[in-house]
């Protein structure tokens, strides 16, 4: 390991400088280990870097060999074995089983926390799996599934109802699908056919989402959807229209990472929904896998193809696993043709249990119900997820889509002028006296942008913006909380049951004479006013980060690139961007970045594909 003398100690990082805390923590271990490693702390600080980066787990191989920090204090990473024998020659560091600070497994090396979270998740799911439900009443459910799902797909495979099938036969069923891929509205039809199969008796269901907006969201798409079922109206009434946040269905403890209902205390339910699962965090669906009881049906919706969470892991994807597989294990396979008579692929020559018992779990919707044949963002975000950049790039130029645009980003100082063209009829709720009226507008027009600082950032968007309506008379930028502000919260606050990406709106409260109220929208369906000084920490939210955008919907989107190439920009950003649109998209930018964009992919790294599939996930 390269270097001279202890300059090692202030090493800079390949993901950006070191924090304060990557760099007390690899001092605290080595103090900890009685003796200074250079190759204990350069893992230690690496890991905790990472963490923050998304990453679960520093993978030894992936970094050796690798240049550390610049110039005269750079180091070069030891070699993966040797690395990893000096690892293991230090008491701070543990093998799978052992309690402490790091858990080298192979080459890769974790925080204690999340080598447990993963663990435990990994054997939650691969238990679930494999725990088929005994006693189906078979004639009851053939009857449900044609009843049900009574239209003809292309290729004769009935995706959805596939799925709805295996969330009966399995503990467990992951369903991952694009925008307008008709999740939600499968899962209205699973709860229909599994509350038939209990012939009357109560069915406990939680439907639950990781943000308050997506709970919402998931709500309304149930009720939406109980008005197109074919079932009895007594079957209608039980289906549950209320959702909640993870953390609110979980019991959150302020200033606490625990919460109420854990494995000692598990959640009353029968069957448990989760929804925009992409967005949920490998600590966060451990917790609630580890509150679930084993005996409850767990459903998963979301799109494995967007962004993963902003906190550590992309478990989503690395639950669905490598490819996008078609066949099934034979036990499956017949069971489905015996009830349906329908025909399934079955994959015979399945050598790891585990893997089959996944396998059974993850259905892939196919059709898009909202984008047809003559949609650009249908074709547009398919080119995208397929890395084809130059085929994406074609597609925006050449105006043969009504839905899709594309222009040159102008330089900054331009910046303001041209989004002004674009704001017209964008932001309805800034002349709204109500809530619920409000509400609805937010909807509109996303205008959207992958960084937080710079010129091209939302930081700088929000402040043209705010100039822009200022000057049209539409705010009063003369105050901190003007009438139609929104805003988005930043920082989690358990006692005002606010998190961490929960929009709101800044409006006159009717009961409290006009005075203004900073307003959420409640799972119930209903609003709540807060006052806005004793809000959490929050930004105004006229444009959004990608991210943030995760689990919202507009009629129109607007997405702003940066002029220069960062690594940030990726295939699965300009996916999640361009499929939060309903009706339109348009995305300025330079054609090289672009393409640069599409052709990278994130890499997280983490063991949870391996544990569930004995090998890593093919990225998408």
């Amino acid at each position: 390991m390269g270097g001279e003398g202890r300059e090692w100690m202030g090493i800079e990082g390949p993901i950006g400088n070191f924090s304060d805390l990557d760099l007390h923590f690899a001092r605290f271990l080595n103090r900890l280990a009685g003796e200074e490693s250079p190759e204990l702390f350069l893992a230690a600080a690496l890991t905790s870097a990472l963490r923050r980066e998304g990453h679960v787990c520093l993978n030894l191989s992936s970094f050796a060999g690798r240049r550390i920090g610049q110039g005269h204090d750079s180091w070069i990473c030891p070699d993966a074995e040797k690395w990893a024998e000096a690892l293991r020659r230090r008491p701070v560091v543990g093998e799978p089983g052992d309690f402490r600070p790091l858990i080298l497994e192979g080459t890769r090396l974790y925080l204690y926390r999340y080598w447990n979270y993963e663990q435990k998740l990994a054997c939650l799911l691969l238990e679930r799996a494999q725990n088929r439900e005994e006693g189906i009443d078979e004639g009851r459910l053939r009857e449900g599934l044609a009843r049900l799902f009574d239209e003809e797909q292309e290729g004769g495979v009935n995706w959805q109802k596939l799925a709805a099938f295996a969330s009966v036969w399995n503990r467990l069923c992951v369903i991952s699908g694009g925008p307008g891929t008709g999740k939600t509205f499968t899962v209205a039809k699973i709860l229909a056919l599994h509350l038939e199969q209990r012939k009357g008796e109560p069915l406990r269901v939680a439907l639950s989402a990781p943000t308050g907006k997506a709970a919402a969201r998931l709500k309304e798409s149930i009720h939406e959807a109980k008005s197109r079922l074919n079932c009895s109206q007594e079957i209608l009434a039980a289906i549950p229209e209320e959702a909640s946040t993870i953390h609110r269905l979980l019991g959150a403890i302020p200033h606490s990472p625990d919460f109420r209902h854990n494995a000692e205390n598990p959640l009353p339910l029968d069957l448990l929904v989760v929804d925009e699962s992409s967005m949920v965090d490998l600590a966060l669906l451990s917790k609630l896998l580890q509150a679930a009881p084993k005996e409850a049906h767990l459903i998963l919706l979301g799109d494995k193809d967007q962004l993963a969470s902003v906190e550590a892991g992309a478990v989503l994807g690395d639950i669905c696993g490598p490819g996008e597989r078609s066949s099934f294990s034979p036990k499956f396979s017949k069971c489905y043709q015996r009830i349906t008579g329908e025909t399934l692929s079955s994959n015979s020559n399945c050598a790891e249990p585990e893997a089959c018992g996944m396998g059974d779990s993850i259905l892939l919707l196919r059709k898009s119900y909202r984008f047809g044949p003559k949609s650009g963002i249908g074709a547009l975000s398919q080119a995208v997820k397929a890395g084809e950049g130059d085929r994406a790039l074609g597609l925006l130029q050449e105006g043969g889509y009504r839905d899709i645009s594309w222009k040159e980003v102008p330089p900054p100082e331009a910046l303001g002028g041209a989004i002004a063209k674009s704001l017209d009829g964008a932001f309805p709720f800034l002349k709204a006296l109500e809530p619920e009226g409000a509400f609805k507008g937010i909807g509109v027009f996303g205008l959207l942008s992958p960084l937080r600082e710079g010129p091209y950032g939302i930081r700088a968007l929000n402040l043209l913006v705010e100039a822009i309506l200022d000057r049209r008379g539409d705010i009063r930028k003369d105050r901190p909380f003007y009438h139609g502000r929104p805003i988005l919260i930043t920082r989690n606050d358990y006692l005002l049951r606010l998190f961490n990406g929960d929009v709101g709106l800044i409006l006159p409260d009717a009961r409290r004479g006009g005075e203004l109220r900073a307003f959420f929208s409640r799972e119930e369906g209903d609003f709540r006013g807060i006052p806005p000084l004793r809000l959490p920490e929050h930004e105004t939210a006229f444009a959004l980060t990608v991210h943030k955008s995760q689990g919202s919907e507009f009629d129109r989107v607007l997405l702003i690139l940066p002029d220069r190439d960062l690594p940030i920009l990726t295939r699965e950003l300009i996916y999640t961007a361009i499929t939060r649109a309903r009706e339109k998209v348009e995305i300025w930018g330079k054609e090289e970045i672009f393409r640069a964009a599409v052709s990278r992919r994130i890499e997280r790294t983490s063991g949870l594909a391996f544990r569930l599939w004995g090998s890593p996930p093919k990225k998408w």
